[in-house]
Order: structure tokens, then sequence, then C-alpha cells
């Protein structure tokens, strides 16, 4: 897993006529994406080196050394800003940066194999993990409950899906 990338922040737009952007952080204490030098891009090249910042809603506003115009930081809009795995810290034992889930088999706790982890999403009630699976896509509240075990040197993740309660939205008669 040396020589890893890991995605910190994101280019949301630009912002004024200064050539200044907004950005979204994705390290856990937001300030931090700006602790680990110029930001890179996904081959490792540094590509923005951020001299000021402050805090805005969903973010912050960003200079750059490079001086970008406005429509250069606009055109990079979307775009996601890494750092060098080995720049940022070590985990903890029940911790995990993203990068280190995708792929991962997930399988049952008997061993049987459900599928691999796609990515994974927050919509605002807490982690899920995506997995692939045979008959498509299926999403799991990425918990203690739901995700007992993670072993990235066995390259898999034990995964106990919710109890089929058989109903498929008809009213039951009776």
């Amino acid at each position: 897993m040396a020589n890893k990338l890991i995605t910190i922040a994101q280019i949301k737009g630009a912002h004024g006529v200064r050539g200044e952007a907004r950005i979204r952080s994705y390290t856990a204490d937001p300030v931090a994406c700006f602790s680990y030098g110029p930001f890179l891009d996904e081959a490792g090249k540094p590509v923005l080196t951020p001299v000021k910042w402050r805090p805005v809603k969903d973010g912050f506003v960003v200079t750059f050394r490079e001086n970008l115009q406005r429509e250069a930081v606009a055109a990079l809009r979307g775009t996601k800003l890494y750092a060098p795995r080995e720049a940022l810290p070590a985990t903890d034992e029940d911790e995990f940066y993203i990068t280190d889930l995708l792929g991962l088999d997930a399988v049952s706790p008997e061993g049987e194999h459900l599928g691999k982890i796609a990515s994974v999403q927050n919509f605002g009630a807490g982690d899920l993990l995506e997995i692939d699976t045979s008959s498509g896509r299926i999403f799991v509240a990425f918990t203690r409950d739901a995700v007992p075990d993670i072993s990235l040197n066995d390259r898999k993740v034990t995964v106990i899906l919710p109890e089929d309660d058989g109903e498929d939205g008809a009213e039951e008669k009776g």
C-alpha cells in the first residue's frame, strides 16, 4: 500500500475574480489538508500550492501561489487533490483510509463471497459501504455491528447483511 495517493480535498469552483478557489476538505480535521505540502494531481505531480485559506460554508476559500485566473480555477471544478499516503498520519487499529477499503472482498460471517467494496458513501446519516454483488449494488451501514471485521492483510471485510423481512411493499391481507 506504499506510494499510494490519498484524496484530501476537491475543488468545488472559483470564488470571486482573483483566482481563488472553493475547496472541500476530506481530512478528519478539515484544516489538515493544508499540512501536507502542495496539492498533487492523480499522477502524483504537484499542481497547486495553497498560501492562504479561510473557512466558508462547506469548505474553504483558498489562494494559490500559482496565481491562477478565475477562468482557470473554474475549469478545475471537480478536480480531486491528493497527498502522498506517507505524509498522512498513521491510522489507529480500527481506522482506515477509504482507499484501503476499495476493492476488498465483502464476505458473510460464514465466508461466503458477497461482492467487492466499490465505494464508501455518506448521505448525511453515517458512512455506507457500497458493495458490488452479482445481483447489483447494495449499501451496508459502516458500523461495527454490520461490519464486525476488516482484514487489510487478507483483503476482506466481513459484512452482516440486514435480515430480509419478506416485505415487498405490499400490504399483508388477512
